[in-house]
């Protein structure tokens, strides 16, 4: 169950980054709103997830896969170039979080 809360945690990050340019600098009312409560959705099921998973690494899966889900969201809606250094930097992050799992699973 903590791996459903952990990857809701993480869809909920992805809203709210994605509403993030609408929001002009928190200028306007409605996009902020739906900006904080997505924030406040991936910060509350994120610490549920803590519950049964080590907190290093739900972390590490938490920003490293919104980090590379954004970087695509990025490139195909909201038009930003997606370039080598960005798919170097995402597969570097990936497989930090890959290797961090694999210690997880040799610790026990």
């Amino acid at each position: 169950m903590a791996y459903v809360f952990l990857f809701g945690a993480i869809a909920a990050e992805l809203v709210g980054t994605s509403l993030m340019k609408a929001t002009e600098g928190f200028t306007r009312l409605w996009p902020t709103l739906a900006c904080l409560a997505a924030y406040a959705a991936s910060f509350t099921l994120l610490s549920q997830a803590v519950k049964g998973i080590q907190v290093g690494i739900a972390y590490a899966i938490w920003s490293g896969v919104g980090t590379a889900a954004i970087v695509a969201i990025g490139a195909t809606i909201l038009g930003e170039p997606i370039t080598t250094v960005k798919i170097a930097g995402i597969s570097l992050i990936i497989a930090g979080v890959v290797v961090l799992n694999l210690n997880n699973g040799a610790a026990h």
